[in-house]
């Protein structure tokens, strides 16, 4: 009997503390045995250190959100100033070339300091799950069409097509979070952009499996080394091979982590001179 009761009251503890409701004041320790009373102070012990995770959390979610904001206004300044002298440069008649050149750069530099700094927000957001990944049972064809058709304008600016292929006779549904996992694929697609050279072909296709559905992006670029390929999806990772090319190192850590946490995954295969395929693999519940 006396161990019924012990059970239950631990049972009580535990369901408390697993609901995130467990308060030290609800068990007076005089009427606690010794292994009830060490439970107590365990789960008090929990329950402190995930109010001050909830606390540290919300310091950094406002932290970051401050950051966000405070940097876009000067961002919006810096990007309009360059674009405006800019113009004056271009319209003085005496603007030599070395003019044009410096000009160029510092748009160049405020475009990419931009786009840093709302990578670094985006993955501080992810990685403190302050942002959830919420996937919903979603057509994978309209969402890789929509995707792709955002992206061919900076395809067409540097002379590389995008195909899309897909079965007309089959739509597949995954989970997936459409924003952030639009944000995945597109980081994707950017990187295929880059290291592709002109009058080269991008093909997007879709491949339905049992548990999971594949998009596949394959780009007819330089490819990569095989010591290269464990690396890329670490964070602010660049080869040296293409220091040349614009980029943080954030877009494949960013996809892998979105995908990681609809519970898809990543893969690549590439071969030095060969091209790269990037497949994401969503999950179909």
């Amino acid at each position: 009997m006396f161990e019924n009761r012990t059970i239950e009251r631990i049972e009580q503890m535990l369901d408390s503390a697993m609901e995130g409701e467990f308060c030290e004041s609800d068990y007076d320790e005089s009427k606690l045995s010794r292994l009830e009373s060490k439970w107590k102070k365990y789960l008090y012990s929990s329950q402190l250190a995930k109010n001050q995770l909830d606390e540290t959390r919300r310091n950094l979610e406002g932290l970051i959100a401050d950051i966000s904001h405070q940097t876009k206004t000067p961002m919006s300044n810096l990007k309009l100033y360059s674009e405006l002298l800019s113009e004056r440069i271009l319209n003085m008649p005496d603007a030599t070339e070395e003019d044009r050149k410096i000009i160029s750069q510092i748009h160049e530099q405020t475009e990419k300091l931009d786009f840093l700094i709302m990578s670094l927000t985006k993955m501080s957001r992810l990685e403190s799950n302050i942002i959830e990944v919420k996937p919903v049972n979603a057509e994978v064809d309209s969402f890789v069409g929509e995707t792709v058709g955002s992206m061919r304008y900076k395809a067409d600016k540097k002379g590389i097509s995008i195909s899309f292929t897909k079965d007309d006779n089959d739509s597949p549904m995954a989970l997936f979070d459409v924003k952030w996992t639009r944000e995945a694929l597109s980081n994707i697609i950017d990187n295929a952009i880059k290291y592709s050279p002109k009058d080269s072909t991008i093909a997007v296709s879709i491949k339905p499996y049992e548990m999971y559905v594949a998009i596949s992006v394959m780009d007819e670029g330089q490819g990569i080394d095989e010591n290269d390929t464990a690396k890329i999806f670490d964070r602010f990772y660049r080869s040296e091979k293409n220091s040349d090319v614009e980029g943080v190192g954030l877009g494949l850590y960013l996809a892998r982590e979105i995908l990681r946490k609809e519970s898809g995954y990543i893969k690549v295969k590439s071969e030095p001179g060969k091209g790269s395929e990037f497949i994401m693999f969503l999950w179909r519940g």
